[in-house]
């Protein structure tokens, strides 16, 4: 079949024109019984994650150096930096929380040099081992989707109620992640745009060496640049722009949107996940970067997907 310009616009009304009629407003209900019943599976991260950390850690050679020793192995760093992104407060805060648990945790630091173990690069190193590993021990199905967001860098600005998100007040990420297990195989930080992010993403994800079977992504990325990065055997799920010109590689994706504009639509809104997921992540570990240094902040933003990973509960939809 050869795809017109003309049979590309008559596909695109009727896409539009089935959206309005089988999914506008839908949303899939969730199963209580299924949530219950995983997030066991949460728990047992939880209870190894210490375990984790140190398989990470010992895949790390250490160059001895001069100066002071560090207060805490690396291990310990790690876990303590963990511990404060989960609390989600600041520094100061966690100064004072950890003064409280110090008869358990035999751990006293000043916010100081909390600060500073987002810049420690033993720890982020161990971090990026770690998302490895959880994303391994999980399983990796090759069905993917993307999104992306943005962070605020002050509480009175939040960055999804506010129309004009100017770079200086916002930080963005594009996040990968897997349709099947929840989990996301790969991130990127940006402070131009989401583009950029979702550029570092790709690089990730070919550096882990991560094959992609399918990919469902956002219109913003509706273009033929991004068509370029799949090859032949990657199913890509775009819904094309109206004022789409020329055909090109585009006429794979409208072909399959002739063919079932229902199994289609089904298969692209699948990137649903990305949106819950987003959302998730802020409710439980905040929409703020507290950090005012550019490496520092993509630490905390790449430490939130790690958490989101070790949080991870896929809901089954009824």
């Amino acid at each position: 079949m050869k795809i017109t310009k003309e049979k590309a616009q008559d596909a695109l009304k009727d896409l539009q024109e089935t959206w309005d009629i089988m999914f506008k407003g839908k949303k899939p209900k969730r199963s209580s019984t299924e949530w219950e019943r995983q997030r066991e599976k949460v728990n047992e991260k939880m209870r190894n994650l210490e375990p984790f950390v140190r398989e990470a850690a010992q895949r790390i050679t250490i160059t001895r150096s001069r100066g002071r020793p560090k207060l805490f192995g690396l291990v310990e760093r790690t876990m303590l930096f963990l511990f404060v992104v989960l609390v989600g407060k600041s520094n100061r805060y966690c100064e004072a929380l950890l003064e409280f648990f110090l008869p358990f945790f035999g751990l006293k630091v000043n916010y100081k040099y909390i600060e500073r173990l987002y810049s420690d690069e033993y720890v982020k190193l161990v971090l990026h081992n770690l998302f490895f590993l959880l994303i391994h021990l999980e399983g990796i199905s090759g069905k993917f989707s993307g999104d992306g967001t943005g962070y605020s860098l002050t509480i009175t600005k939040h960055y999804s109620t506010n129309p004009k998100k100017k770079t200086k007040d916002y930080r963005y990420a594009f996040r990968l992640i897997d349709l099947e297990t929840g989990m996301y195989v790969g991130v990127g930080y940006s402070k131009r745009s989401e583009m950029d992010a979702f550029n570092k993403t790709m690089q990730m994800v070919k550096d882990f060496g991560i094959q992609i079977d399918s990919i469902t992504l956002d219109k913003y990325y509706s273009s033929r640049k991004v068509l370029k990065l799949f090859g032949k055997k990657t199913s890509v799920y775009l819904i094309p722009k109206k004022n789409i010109a020329r055909i090109g590689k585009w006429a794979k994706i409208i072909k399959r949107i002739i063919e079932d504009p229902v199994q289609y639509l089904k298969d692209y809104f699948q990137r649903n996940l990305s949106e819950a997921a987003f959302s998730a992540d802020k409710r439980r570990f905040g929409w703020v970067i507290r950090q005012k240094r550019e490496d520092r902040e993509e630490t905390a933003m790449f430490s939130t997907a790690l958490l989101h990973n070790i949080f991870s509960v896929r809901i089954a939809a009824q």
